[in-house]
């Protein structure tokens, strides 16, 4: 998607559709930032601790753990039998979750913290072992940020007028 489609986009889809944030008041305005944050030189890693804090933001997925402890079994499934459904099910379920640089190290989260956080924020309600978080694929990123306040906006407001 080019990069202005997807500002235009998202700044609507954040700013009219996005239930996790009340709306705002017209005496909030003046007070308003506005940042955006462009992710860039996706990677993955070797591990999910194989990241910098303050440096990589972090997307992590998962396959559903029942998938991921089961051991191997040569016998095939019976049709009349549940757990062969059941798997086909839980293997259609994945989680993933992400979180930008700049989270991390506001939240004081080590990378354990960091990554057990994005297990939850995926979805997952269980128990978090290690095991678990060996499944996790995670892929680490960059990110550039730019941020204006209301002044800006009214000094962009202006220039735009001037320019007709």
């Amino acid at each position: 998607m080019p990069l202005h489609e997807g500002l235009a986009d998202y700044a609507l889809i954040s700013a009219f559709k996005d239930s996790r944030f009340r709306k705002i008041d017209k005496n909030e305005l003046e007070t308003l930032e506005c940042a955006v944050s462009l992710l860039t030189d996706f990677e993955s890693a070797e591990s999910y601790l194989d990241w910098t804090i303050g440096v990589h933001g972090i997307y992590i997925t998962f396959p559903h753990p029942s998938l991921t402890s089961q051991s191997s079994s040569s016998e095939e499934s019976s049709p009349f039998s549940s757990s062969g459904s059941l798997t086909q099910v839980l293997s259609k379920q994945s989680f993933s979750a992400t979180y930008l640089p700049d989270v991390i190290p506001e939240q004081g989260w080590d990378k354990i913290e960091a990554v057990d956080s994005a297990i939850h924020k995926a979805g997952w309600k269980g128990r978090i072992t290690e095991d678990l978080r060996r499944s996790v694929k995670l892929r680490r990123y960059q990110s550039s940020k730019c941020e204006v306040g209301w002044a800006d906006y009214i000094q962009w407001r202006k220039e735009q007028e001037e320019q007709g």
